[in-house]
C-alpha cells in the first residue's frame, strides 16, 4: 500500500507578501519534502489549496485504507521536512495508519490539524 504526502503548493504563511519570495512557503516546502520522501519510499503530489490557509505550511500524509491525517503550521526548513517524512515512514509502516504517540518525530508534535478515517469498503 502506498503511503503519499500531498503538499499544499500555494501555502503562504502570514507576512509572506513582504519576505520578497520568488515562490510560496508551499512550493519552498515541497521542494524541501520531495527528495526525502523519493528516498524513503514515499510517494508526494502537490496540488493547490487545502483549505488551511490560517496554518500554512499544509499536508496530508494517506495511504488508501489507512487513517489519514492533516498536518500545518510548518516552516518550510529542512528540519520540518524531514520530520514529516520521518512520520509518513512510519504511517507507511503501521497496519492502520496510527502511529503511537511515543514514536512521533519531535518535528510534527504539535502540527495535527485532524484525523481522517479510511471509507468504508464499497459493497
Amino acid at each position: 500500500m502506498t503511503t503519499w504526502i500531498t503538499i499544499c503548493d500555494t501555502c503562504k504563511r502570514e507576512g509572506w507578501e513582504t519576505t520578497g519570495m520568488e515562490q510560496t512557503d508551499g512550493e519552498a516546502f515541497a521542494a524541501l519534502i520531495e527528495p526525502r520522501a523519493e528516498a524513503a519510499g514515499i510517494k508526494t503530489r502537490r496540488v493547490s489549496c487545502t483549505m488551511g490557509c490560517e496554518r500554512a505550511c499544509n499536508v496530508i500524509v494517506q495511504a488508501a485504507g489507512k487513517n489519514c491525517y492533516s498536518l500545518g503550521r510548518f516552516e518550510p526548513t529542512e528540519e520540518d521536512a524531514q520530520a514529516l517524512v520521518d512520520y509518513a515512514v512510519k504511517h507507511a509502516e503501521s497496519e492502520k495508519g496510527q502511529v503511537p504517540f511515543r514514536e512521533w518525530p519531535v518535528g510534527v508534535k504539535g502540527h495535527f490539524v485532524s484525523r481522517h478515517l479510511p471509507l468504508p469498503d464499497a459493497e
